[in-house]
């Protein structure tokens, strides 16, 4: 049984991938979600009894593979050469995201004891992207019901804003933001194999090199950390393994394989089927309320938080929007989000800048989560 639920965890986001690229329901829920939903739906199936163990083990396996393999290409050398609009942008989403963290994780404080490493987490979710959420809240031990309802409420606020998002966003902030005025060096840049049916042996072959590259960085750090602290400690291990994976993005060589990045988000796919085998129906189902408003408050405040001091600083309506897009869901839904605008120049620094975003999430969570913690007394 244990062999069946592995290969169940590993398989399964082909599926996913291959249904979100043939039909619209699909495509409209994307493949995280399947994934998450078929977990959950296999742990609570009649009949079938699932080990929690395995499904751990899996979990906690992909989220160090994951993290050097999505940032492998990404080039840090290319983030001070954007337009001056977009980093600024950039970094207001940032600090919208830490400063909502912090302030609504402050107010919560006496609702929950993990409300500083549910702040951490929930940066780490709006910086970069799930395998941030994931990576912190494995280095904060935060409990795994935990994570399950957060990831569901996430999913759901998301869900929301990202229709908003491909909708009528635009045409609202243009009311009292400038327009976009283009710059001659945007130009658009795809990472390839983004579908399964895209993948060819130069693919395969990038992601056999990627995964022994990400391999040999979590064994290094791993060993590393066992040498120094005497065991495997997690936060100090994935910090290790996120600032390897950027040293190994600065050579040319490994930012051009073609592969690793899509392996990398099949890995996370891998680790959404995984965290759902080990949730319970009844417990998403009548999940607290409190973590959905600790959810929807974080991500509302930073989002109006950030298109506040975008208009003060008098950052065009597009590039507000990428950049929220290219910190709360990562590079994925850039490309979607550049078509609703009808403004494909900022799919290339989109992507970069969600690949920036998942190269900062792990610190700048841990961050929040610690100076809350700090600040508290604790």
């Amino acid at each position: 049984m244990t062999v069946i639920q592995v290969l169940f965890c590993v398989l399964f986001p082909a599926v996913a991938i291959w249904a979100s690229e043939r039909f619209r329901v699909a495509r409209f829920l994307g493949p995280v979600t399947i994934c998450y939903v078929a977990g959950v739906l296999a742990a609570n199936l009649p009949g079938v009894r699932l080990s929690s163990d395995t499904s751990m083990r899996v979990s906690e396996a992909a989220v160090p593979l994951a993290i050097p393999l999505l940032l492998f290409s990404t080039d840090v050398r290319e983030w001070p050469r954007l337009a001056r609009s977009l980093l600024i942008s950039f970094v207001l989403a940032c600090i919208a995201s830490v400063f909502s963290a912090g302030l609504v994780g402050w107010f919560f404080r006496e609702r929950t004891d993990e409300w500083w490493k549910i702040a951490g987490m929930l940066v780490g979710v709006y910086v970069g992207g799930t395998a941030n959420m994931a990576a912190v809240g494995q280095m904060l031990e935060v409990r795994s019901e935990t994570f399950l309802l957060l990831n569901a409420a996430d999913l759901v606020a998301g869900g929301t804003y990202l229709i908003f998002l491909l909708t009528f966003a635009q045409r609202l902030l243009l009311r009292f933001m400038r327009p976009f005025t283009a710059a001659p060096h945007h130009e658009p840049f795809e990472h390839p194999g983004e579908r399964l049916g895209a993948w060819t042996r130069h693919h395969l072959k990038g992601m056999g090199l990627g995964f022994a590259l990400a391999a040999l960085i979590v064994a290094v750090v791993a060993g590393v950390t066992m040498a120094v602290l005497g065991k495997v400690a997690a936060g100090p291990a994935l910090l290790g393994i996120t600032t390897l994976g950027l040293v190994a993005s600065l050579s040319r060589r490994i930012r051009a394989l073609v592969g690793p990045f899509e392996l990398g988000e099949y890995i996370l796919l891998v680790f959404c089927v995984a965290m759902g085998s080990l949730a319970d129906a009844r417990l998403l189902i009548g999940g607290s309320v409190m973590l959905a408003f600790f959810v929807a408050l974080v991500m509302g405040l930073a989002i109006l938080l950030h298109v506040a001091l975008s208009v003060l600083l008098r950052i065009d309506a597009d590039s507000t929007l990428i950049c929220s897009t290219a910190t709360i869901y990562g590079p994925a839904q850039v490309g979607p989000v550049a078509a609703a605008l009808k403004n494909r120049s900022l799919v290339g620094p989109g992507l970069t800048l969600g690949l920036a975003g998942i190269a900062l999430g792990n610190y700048l969570g841990l961050a929040t989560a610690w100076g809350l913690r700090w600040l508290a007394g604790g």
